[in-house]
């Protein structure tokens, strides 16, 4: 398995500030040797209609995830990370708080990521959307 290129928390965190990571709050909040970890409020950025976490939000947590990991395996001077295919199964809700997720590399191949993105409420450790992001790898132009 790859090894992550070295780069700091809020490195990642700066650069995602002005995006759509940056208008939910997503916070990459720790990096191991194959998995990342971070968090999201359930407020009314990620709100549905209904006051719940929106299933929308919980795509873009997974795909950001997924993004970032890529990122973080290849020569960005070389090469670009595209979502590709994305899926989320929703298990359970949430109405406040925030939620944690858990992001495994489970193939790593030279064209083609795959990621499992589970999660959960904080509040409570129960897992609440589990999902998976297919990340393509293209050479810059």
């Amino acid at each position: 398995m790859r090894k992550f290129n070295q780069i700091s928390l809020e490195q990642i965190n700066k650069y995602s500030s002005n995006t759509l990571l940056g208008h939910l709050d997503i916070k990459c909040v720790e990096i191991g040797d194959d998995y990342i970890i971070a968090t999201m409020p359930v407020d009314h950025r990620t709100h549905q209609p209904m006051g719940l976490l929106h299933g929308g939000a919980s795509a873009a947590l997974i795909e950001s995830i997924g993004s970032i990991g890529s990122t973080l395996l290849i020569d960005l001077s070389k090469e670009a990370p595209v979502g590709i295919e994305i899926n989320a199964n929703h298990l359970g809700s949430v109405k406040e708080g925030s939620v944690r997720a858990i992001g495994k590399i489970i193939h790593a191949g030279s064209r083609t990521h795959v990621w499992q993105v589970d999660i959960f409420d904080e509040a409570t450790d129960k897992m609440v959307c589990t999902g998976r992001l297919t990340v393509m790898i293209v050479p810059r132009a």
